[in-house]
């Protein structure tokens, strides 16, 4: 028997998720690992990251929290690149974005309980 909750489990997801934009926006400020915190940054998100994915995978399966993880992260540094690094921001563009998300929720709701 898993030790972890669903909902536990979904939290260190998101975690993980979060910190993968933290790490993919650090990695960008680092500038090919020239600039010593930004790189420093990069590298500790990369690690929490990766750990808090480990976590959430005792539980969930790996293919929906793999792609969730990714989801969310993509989605979140795309946008975050936008508004920090003026990329582009037109509408297809965001449709994809959407498209994204609603894949994500999708999984979400639709991952079996344990």
């Amino acid at each position: 028997m898993r030790t972890d909750s669903n909902g536990l489990a979904w939290t260190y997801l998101f975690i993980a998720s979060i910190l993968e934009v933290e790490w993919a926006i650090a990695l960008k400020y680092a500038e090919g690992f020239t600039k010593l915190w930004p790189s420093i940054a990069a590298v500790i998100g990369m690690v929490l990251s990766v750990g808090f994915l480990a976590l959430a995978v005792r539980t969930l399966p790996i293919g929906t929290a793999y792609a969730v993880w990714t989801g969310i992260g993509a989605a979140l540094t795309a946008l975050l690149g936008m508004f920090l690094f003026n990329e582009p921001r037109d509408a297809l563009r965001l449709l994809c974005l959407l498209l994204i998300v609603g894949g994500v929720a999708g999984l979400k709701l639709l991952s079996p309980s344990h």
